[in-house]
């Protein structure tokens, strides 16, 4: 399976629609996409996984490096995710705690906004 990604920016949010496998594989484009999104100003990352397929611990260390990189900017990353077996691992690795995990875009937008 491949990786697709896509990105846009709504009310200040960057949404980065994430479709696929992100894996030891993969996982480097999703990253290389983050680093070049905050390094371009984009602070407020939202990480759309409703159609993330598989998710490994490379695809967990690329998530939890894009929150350190927007929080050195005061920014968020957060995720969309309603999947059962994606947010399964979230919680067994404690990473609930620290990912913001809405169920959808919208929901997130609306947090997001009041945020602010």
């Amino acid at each position: 399976m491949d990786l697709k990604l896509d990105h846009r920016t709504e009310d200040g949010l960057t949404i980065v629609e994430v479709e696929g496998e992100i894996d030891v594989y993969t996982a480097p484009r999703l990253r290389e996409l983050l680093i070049d999104l905050v390094n371009k100003g984009n602070f407020h990352l939202l990480v759309n996984m409703e159609k993330v397929d598989f998710l490994d611990s490379t695809g967990l260390g690329v998530l939890v490096g894009g929150l350190k990189r927007v929080r050195a900017h005061d920014g968020s990353l957060e995720l969309v995710c309603t999947q059962e077996r994606i947010l399964k691992i979230f919680r067994i690795t404690g990473l609930t705690k620290v990912f913001g995990i809405y169920a959808s875009v919208d929901e997130a937008k609306e947090a997001h906004g009041k945020d602010k």
